[in-house]
């Protein structure tokens, strides 16, 4: 199971508005999300972000996450 999305933030703003309390907000649909969609997002009850999420995708690999000790050969 995944650990927390990490697609998943917390914004104390946006949509010209300011919040009291930090809302759920998702980088890959660049919008807030429901206390219910933040479960999913949060691996809670067992739920898995990168399968029970339809907006979930794969982050992209560091730099050096592909490259190996013979990259030059």
């Amino acid at each position: 199971m995944a650990e927390t999305c990490p697609h998943l933030a917390y914004r104390e703003e946006g949509d010209g508005k300011s919040f009291e309390t930090a809302r759920a907000f998702c980088t890959a649909t660049e919008s807030f999300v429901q206390p219910m969609r933040a479960d999913v997002c949060n691996a809670r009850y067992g739920l898995d972000p990168a399968a029970d999420c339809e907006f979930y995708v794969e982050p992209e690999p560091a730099d050096d996450e592909g490259e190996t000790a013979d990259a030059d050969r």
